[in-house]
């Protein structure tokens, strides 16, 4: 028993995505380290016919689970589903649950976001910043409320060079341009949104910045705080190495890579990678709230959940550990061998693109089609090419997070804190960390198993063969055409010389063995 697994004992926790990556690992994290827990109302919403209840159900049955479900059956009776929606007013909550939450509540870990990069300026004011302020209000209603903890983003402040732990002025009052997308029309928005974002790469980061302004304004009203994780990746401990179920991110590139589908991305290899495993960002927040409840800072507390120098890893240190790996270990249904790379010429990028994605999609999608079957890839390669251009903005530049507080929270905890709450000072292989994401990407997100390894090492190396014979059928190509061209180009400059030659004036200017 430690503090903060006693600190937990008796308390009741509201989670706001706890449907998610990082939702379920904090779920599981909870009931497993801390099980004096009295309960946990998961905010959640109907997901294709699926009611909320049905859904956190369902958690009991996934590999995530089967380890606490294995040694507590009944632990999982804790988790109590919430219907709502950050969309809807009032977050669509009933009457009778809401009062449940008001007279109950005294932890809330609000995470629930729309993390699509590519959303438009509406969708995610109305999910990050709006939804932020309903729960806010919520909360504000909470008597027993002791810690509110925000999860933000490290890269919501993209203008800062060096991004400190500590708040930042938004570019625009949040509650009036929450009050615009209310009023105006979708083409109104659409005009108007280059204006809004500014330095801002997309529409996420931009609500997510306005959120933050939201948790500020509430700082003498409840006990706030604002955590800001860098690049999440899969877990590096637990409750499973390598542990993720989706595909968005990184994940969502190691797996097109490895299946052959994404051959170019711009990145500056040079550049490190700000990531962080989900079990060590998960550990970090339990904790924070902790910190929240029983100390009051002077300043307003912010961390920054970064690397830092920690693990210091470049991306083409990624790139290059992570293809060997991939081509130990391939994935089932790779469709061409996976050679791409990293690329920080935009020529060269789109070149790529043209060449790599879209001429062997459109050649795939023929076939199909004179098969009768339903046509795919070129609608695979408009979202990857969609989600590249999102990611590029974080992957070409150096980011620097000043992360002092959150180192400091560790050392305040105790040997034994530090073993099960792992967090800024935890060391590990990138190897080995990557062929556990690797794995963790092959069995839980593609339902791969391992059992199908010797079979695709052997199809690999038939398309390494195919891979090779194709390049040197395209190189040839190209000194034929090149051959041809300039033949061509030589029998037009004697053609014209012999023009010239007869031409007045100009006939005897022109040599008479200039031909070649």
């Amino acid at each position: 028993m430690t503090l903060i697994t006693d600190w937990y004992r008796d308390q009741t926790i509201l989670v706001t995505g706890g449907t998610g990556f990082m939702g379920k690992v904090l779920l599981e994290k909870l009931l497993r380290s801390c099980p004096g827990v009295r309960r946990i109302y998961v905010l959640a919403r109907a997901k294709r016919g699926v009611e909320p209840s049905a859904r956190i159900e369902a958690m009991a049955k996934i590999p995530l689970f089967e380890k606490l479900v294995g040694s507590n059956p009944g632990i999982m009776k804790k988790l109590v589903a919430v219907e709502g929606d950050l969309s809807l007013q009032e977050l669509g909550i009933q009457k009778d649950q809401k009062q449940q939450l008001i007279s109950e509540v005294t932890i809330v870990f609000n995470m629930a976001a729309s993390l699509r990069l590519e959303a438009g300026m509406k969708a995610a004011v109305t999910y990050n910043t709006t939804g932020t302020k309903q729960i806010l209000d919520l909360c504000v209603q909470m008597k027993q409320l002791k810690a509110f903890v925000h999860l933000s983003t490290a890269f919501c402040h993209c203008e800062y060079e060096v991004l400190e732990e500590k708040m930042y002025p938004p570019p625009h009052n949040p509650h009036d341009v929450m009050r615009a997308m209310e009023w105006l029309d979708d083409k109104s928005i659409e005009l108007l949104t280059p204006r809004l974002l500014g330095p801002h790469p997309n529409c996420y980061t931009y609500s997510k910045r306005l959120a933050e302004a939201l948790v500020y304004e509430y700082r003498d009203r409840i006990p706030v705080c604002v955590a800001r994780p860098s690049i999440v990746i899969p877990a590096l401990k637990e409750p499973l190495p390598g542990w993720v179920d989706t595909l968005n991110g990184t994940v969502g590139i190691l797996v097109g890579a490895g299946k052959g589908v994404i051959r170019t991305m711009m990145c500056d290899g040079s550049c490190y990678a700000e990531v962080i495993p989900v079990d060590v960002a998960i550990n970090s927040i339990i904790v924070i709230a902790r910190k929240t409840a029983n100390e009051k800072l002077e300043e307003f507390p912010v961390y920054n959940i970064s690397s830092g120098e920690l693990v210091r890893v470049t991306w083409g240190e990624l790139l290059r550990r992570g293809r060997k790996l991939i081509l130990e270990n391939p994935f089932e249904t790779t469709i061409w061998y996976p050679d791409g790379n990293i690329r920080s010429s935009w020529l060269m990028h789109y070149f790529c693109i043209i060449f790599f994605h879209y001429l062997p999609a459109f050649f795939i999608d023929f076939l199909m089609l004179l098969a009768r079957q339903k046509r795919f890839m070129v609608r695979i390669q408009n979202r990857i090419t969609v989600g590249l251009e999102v990611l590029q903005y974080f992957t070409m530049r150096q980011w620097k997070f000043d992360n002092d507080n959150f180192i400091a929270i560790e050392k305040t905890l105790s040997d034994e804190e530090r073993n099960t709450f792992y967090m800024a000072s935890v060391k590990y292989d990138v190897e080995d960390f990557l062929k556990n994401a690797l794995f963790g990407a092959r069995l839980y997100c593609m339902k791969e198993p391992l059992s199908s390894l010797p079979r695709w090492r052997r199809i690999l190396t038939v398309l390494y063969c195919l891979h090779i014979a194709t390049r040197m059928a395209f190189y040839m190509l190209v000194i034929w055409l090149l051959l041809k061209y300039v033949a061509a180009a030589r029998l037009m400059l004697n053609y014209s010389t012999e023009v010239l030659q007869h031409v007045p004036v100009i006939g005897g200017m022109v040599p008479h063995d200039i031909r070649l």
